[in-house]
């Protein structure tokens, strides 16, 4: 299993060539990086880069997927060639997607393991406080997180936990500008949640994190098989990668944690981002360099897994959880278990 197989390229009028079975990087037809394609799983570009006509059609010949992203990091188009995978499998997963029950169990199992990494988030933040008011506000937070945890078993339908996982998240996002340090919150304001486009930089660099994990967790569901198109919790809309959004969910709170981290140890400042046309605030180029390394390390991080007890790093755990996923929509478990963090 590869780690580091996906090329982020964020330089704008960056354009990309087809050299020998190398992918080569020019930027004002000075050539900045070359990369042998067998080294490569994807490519991410972001904003205004250009590709050749011979590139394109080689990814696709070698099952490497192309994902557009715009400036801030918003999903805009994927290309990837013949689909792979077990078809059995899809239409085991298309034929459990409209089985209310499981698909209620496997949309409890993935708010579940939203809330509780979220509250886990919290609760360090709340420990390591310097401001007994802030620790005091934090800390109510996690415990209306824990209501939260204990009315999922009573949710009946679908709506009704989305309901219980939106009231989560409307408590979390209110708290979480208190793990910012005190003398960056004028800086790094956090009232709550604004996304399409976000309107503060801290939502900036949320949503431009919760980019690079939403291809990560689709990458991961097509390297199993899976359909990231046909969801249990995220409702089916065209263009929609609902089973991506599904898994994905478990995962946001390591992106805040991240972004918390940036932000605390001035890795990211003020001068990093710009506010554009309409409100819209975003990451600067060079800015978001930066934060994709600091993505990428993140990534090699390891973690033990609870189920197979070993560590791990975290950038391949989409692709276990991906894995369990599969296996209990064949109806080999008993049940779907998130990531939780320890």
């Amino acid at each position: 299993m590869q780690l580091l197989n996906t090329l982020y390229v964020t330089t704008p009028d960056s354009y990309l060539r087809l050299e020998n079975d190398t992918l080569r990087v020019e930027v004002e037809h000075e050539v900045k990086l070359r990369v042998p394609l067998h080294h490569v799983g994807s490519v991410v570009c972001m904003g205004n880069v250009g590709l050749s006509t011979p590139l394109i059609h080689r990814l696709a010949e070698g099952g490497i997927s192309l994902v557009l992203l715009d400036h801030n990091g918003r999903f805009k188009a994927r290309m990837e060639g013949p689909v792979s995978g077990n078809v059995l499998l899809r239409q085991m997963q298309h034929r459990r997607s409209n089985e209310a029950a499981f698909a209620l169990e496997v949309a409890r199992a993935c708010v579940a393991g939203k809330i509780r990494n979220a509250r886990q988030v919290l609760q360090r933040g709340a420990r390591e406080s310097k401001i007994d008011q802030d620790a005091a506000s934090i800390t109510r937070g996690a415990d209306n997180l824990a209501a939260s945890l204990r009315a999922l078993p009573d949710a009946g339908d679908l709506d009704t936990l989305r309901g219980i996982e939106g009231e989560a998240a409307r408590q979390y996002f209110a708290c979480l500008g208190l793990l910012v340090r005190a003398d960056a919150r004028e800086a790094f304001p956090m009232a709550g949640r604004t996304r399409r486009p976000p309107r503060d930089r801290t939502n900036a660099l949320l949503s431009f994190f919760y980019a690079m994990w939403m291809n990560d967790c689709r990458s991961a569901l097509e390297a199993v098989g899976l359909d990231p198109q046909i969801g249990f919790l995220h409702a089916v809309r065209p263009g929609r990668a609902a089973l991506a959004l599904d898994l994905m969910e478990e995962f946001r709170p390591f992106a805040d944690r991240l972004a918390l981290t940036l932000i605390n140890r001035e890795q990211v400042k003020r001068d990093d981002f710009e506010e554009r046309e309409g409100g819209a605030v975003a990451l600067k180029p060079d800015a978001r360099r930066s934060v994709v390394v600091a993505y990428q390390e993140r990534k090699q991080e390891e973690l033990t897994h609870p189920l197979l007890a070993q560590p791990l790093a975290l950038g391949l755990i989409p692709l276990v959880q991906a894995r369990l996923l599969a296996r209990h929509i064949r109806g080999e478990t008993e049940g779907y278990l998130p990531f939780i963090a320890r």
